[in-house]
């Protein structure tokens, strides 16, 4: 996907740091050239100044998109995917684990949340970063309840795992 949506906005890095952000954020291109999330429209200069681009090119990135049937299918169905929980789930009584990994190998997900259910720790949520939006991607899973600090060593056997935090 990110190949070719760059090749779009190769000659204009701004626009692509826009597009990068609408995708990062879970925004969505409505078909009256305005921004959303979910149902709530962004202003140009909000996302602008978060972006630390003027006005002028978040329209020229929407006009692009719009007009790509590609690009256009993509962006005019990203819908947010909620709340993450971690920087609140302590006060909530929730654990979390974070992993650190190289993008691109199976089964991270599968095995981590394996070890979990084997302590008979539901799971409330979880979200991996998208190796292509972040520098260094964490599948971070929140846990009904605080996992043992004795599973790193499991964690860290997970094929691609090069770091554990659980907190």
């Amino acid at each position: 996907m990110w190949d070719r949506i760059k090749h779009k906005f190769e000659k204009f890095p701004a626009r692509m740091s826009v597009a990068r952000k609408i995708v990062e954020l879970g925004l969505r291109v409505g078909e009256s050239n305005k921004i959303y999330c979910g149902n709530v429209e962004i202003s140009d200069v909000s996302l602008a100044r978060a972006v630390g681009v003027d006005r002028r090119t978040i329209k020229a990135t929407i006009e692009v998109i719009l007009s790509d049937k590609y690009l256009k299918d993509i962006f005019t169905n990203i819908y947010p995917a909620g709340a993450l929980l971690k920087n609140i789930a302590l006060s909530l009584g929730f654990g979390v684990v974070e992993i650190e990994a190289q993008a691109g190998n199976p089964g991270i997900l599968a095995r981590a949340t394996e070890l979990i259910a084997q302590e008979n720790i539901s799971i409330r949520q979880a979200h991996a970063g998208d190796p292509e939006l972040e520098e260094k991607p964490r599948l971070t899973i929140i846990t009904e309840k605080p996992v043992k600090g004795e599973l790193i060593n499991e964690f860290l056997k997970i094929q691609g795992v090069k770091k554990v935090s659980i907190y």
